[in-house]
């Protein structure tokens, strides 16, 4: 199947504009919100976001699946799939935060080929389309040239599943918050991401992500120039995964090890 991809991505972007339209909207507003588990969260915003993109996404690309979070009943997706995350950072969402991202990717075939992440708290649209490089409101991006680890900032997040996490994530700090620069965790996986492709970050890791939430963000570090794996380097990432580390290229292997190391 033939697909112009820049032209799917001109709707893609008016798409993307109407979510932030209802996320902004939805800001200046109560929040109706109710508990999917102890911390994970879901609001109206969400479901009419996710509702929104699926007519508008269906509409330009008829035929194709759909992976999104608040609906999804698998985590596999088709040969032609829009993945989906209608609002990551939900709790931040919740809590009057602005970190909170539309996260929108095309999956074509065995690959990601599409992706854009609206920030639309923030005034800024993400985009990538595979093998054209990655782009913020139409400029050009790529990743930070960094290559010394005291002189990194890092972001990660920490799972819904925090029991089950706790003890790694505990120990990836205390080994990394002494070597790099810093660690910031915002709370929303696609704004990492693509604070990484344009260079913020120098480095992202987590655990326990599901494809909403990495599918457009991984393309857009690879497109500017960033590498992106399991915590093990020589893994390389794919959907279901339990971990995901994302950086500039330059750190990605002595990142990778004191993430793999033991004790």
């Amino acid at each position: 199947m033939s697909i112009d991809y820049t032209m799917i991505m001109d709707g893609l972007k008016a798409a993307a504009a109407k979510a932030g339209d209802i996320v902004r909207d939805g800001a200046s507003k109560t929040r109706n919100v109710r508990h999917k588990g102890r911390i994970d969260l879901v609001t109206e915003t969400d479901m009419a976001v996710e509702l929104m993109l699926k007519e508008e996404l269906a509409r330009l690309l008829p035929g194709s699946d759909f992976l999104a979070e608040e609906t999804a009943n698998d985590t596999r997706p088709g040969e032609l799939t829009w993945i989906i995350d209608p609002l990551d950072g939900t709790t931040n969402f919740a809590h009057n935060l602005p970190f909170v991202a539309n996260s929108i990717a095309l999956w074509h075939e065995d690959r990601v080929v599409l992706g854009a992440i609206n920030l639309p708290l923030m005034g800024e649209l993400f985009t990538a389309v595979e093998g054209q490089g990655a782009y913020l409101n139409d400029a050009p991006i790529s990743v930070s040239g960094e290559d010394v680890m005291e002189r990194c900032l890092l972001a990660t997040g920490f799972p819904y599943d925090i029991n089950a996490y706790l003890e790694p994530v505990i120990k990836n700090l205390r080994r990394l918050l002494p070597l790099a620069q810093g660690i910031r965790r915002p709370g929303a996986a696609a704004l990492d991401l693509a604070f990484v492709a344009c260079g913020r970050y120098d480095g992202f890791y987590e655990n326990a992500l599901n494809p909403w939430d990495t599918a457009a963000g991984l393309l857009l570090v690879r497109e500017a120039g960033g590498r992106v794996s399991e915590f093990d380097a020589a893994v390389p990432y794919r959907f279901g995964a339990t971990s995901i580390l994302a950086t500039n290229g330059r750190i990605h292997e002595e990142l990778s090890a004191l993430l793999c190391e033991e004790g």
